[in-house]
């Protein structure tokens, strides 16, 4: 048997470039130690990485789409809601990945909806491990009515709620890399890299609209038995200001045909996770969070749901469902 030295080490010196430039993203993000948030945080963000990293975009090597809804703190005057819808397709054999995202976000009064366009390209390392960079750009339009807000005069001066934050175009942009196979991945991003301000209408006040994210994920699925698969994930996000936050998850697939597990959030919350897989193509899940912090007690849970369906006009034929 003859082997061929040379793709084996242009293989490997591949290999060695993707982790690198994951080692690199990952010392950024974890150089910070600090997180605050502002984006929306799913509990099914395993299924929904490419709000978070363009590089995911293409990866699924079929035309597909996801849609994503999630209430927090069911009962509770105010709370956040969210909406994503994510598109991705792969071009050019499957080595360029187009996506287009878009959110909208709604805490109390103040409102933001957000547009990016996502677009990898993948360098197969060899037969079974690819590695995409990707790139984001988009806008944000921001909009809060500061007069709208019932204020304690004793204690919140009057002059930081008065007019209204309108910010109809707040342009960003964002980077990531994912490394994967079937049975894993490893990425990390920081999908917006402008730190924009807004400032009201009356008083010139000032403050930071978007902060800059970063994005550290990781899975891994074993093999336990023909008709049973574990799938532990996490994802860590970090950005000036306050601790960072670590998502950690354990996941079962029954016969490839039912998801089932259980979610942790630190400083936050803990849930279960269920998914239906129909077909190999159309995929409902939902999930609920329960709050660990003082809000517990004002509010009747989190909930989540998720449908996505892929367009196998690309490729014809599905052996097994995709894992992430």
């Amino acid at each position: 048997m003859f082997y061929n030295f040379e793709i084996f080490n242009t293989t490997k010196q591949r290999v060695l470039i993707a982790i690198r430039t994951l080692f690199i993203f990952a010392f950024m993000a974890i150089s910070q130690l600090s997180f605050a948030q502002q984006d929306p945080m799913y509990t099914q963000y395993m299924f929904n990485l490419q709000t978070v990293n363009p590089a995911y975009a293409g990866s699924w090597e079929s035309m597909g789409f996801m849609v994503l809804t999630r209430q927090q703190w069911v009962g509770f005057d105010g709370a956040p809601t969210s909406q994503t819808f994510t598109f991705q397709t792969p071009l050019n054999k499957e080595n360029i990945g187009l996506g287009v995202t878009v959110v909208n976000d709604k805490i109390g009064l103040e409102k933001r909806f957000t547009v990016g366009v996502d677009y990898s390209y993948r360098i197969k390392l060899n037969n079974k491990v690819s590695f995409r960079f990707g790139l984001k750009g988009g806008f944000t339009n921001y909009n809060n009515n500061l007069s709208r807000y019932k204020l304690d005069s004793k204690n919140t001066p009057d002059d930081y709620f008065q007019g209204e934050v309108d910010q109809k175009f707040m342009p960003n942009v964002g980077v990531g890399a994912f490394l994967y196979a079937k049975n894993f991945y490893i990425g990390a991003s920081a999908p917006k890299l402008i730190e924009n301000k807004f400032e009201n209408n009356i008083n010139n006040y000032s403050s930071y609209a978007e902060l800059r994210h970063f994005f550290l994920t990781g899975a891994y699925v074993f093999d336990l038995s023909k008709d049973l698969k574990f799938k532990p994930t996490m994802l860590t996000k970090a950005t000036l200001g306050s601790p960072a936050q670590v998502d950690l998850s354990a996941n079962f697939l029954i016969k490839e045909k039912f998801w089932l597990g259980g979610t942790y959030r630190t400083g936050d919350s803990f849930g279960f996770i269920a998914q239906w897989i129909f077909d190999k193509k159309l995929r409902v899940g939902y999930a609920i969070d329960f709050t660990t912090t003082e809000l517990r007690s004002y509010h009747n849970g989190i909930h989540e749901i998720m449908v996505s369906y892929e367009l196998n006009f690309l490729k014809t034929r599905i052996s097994s469902p995709r894992y992430f």
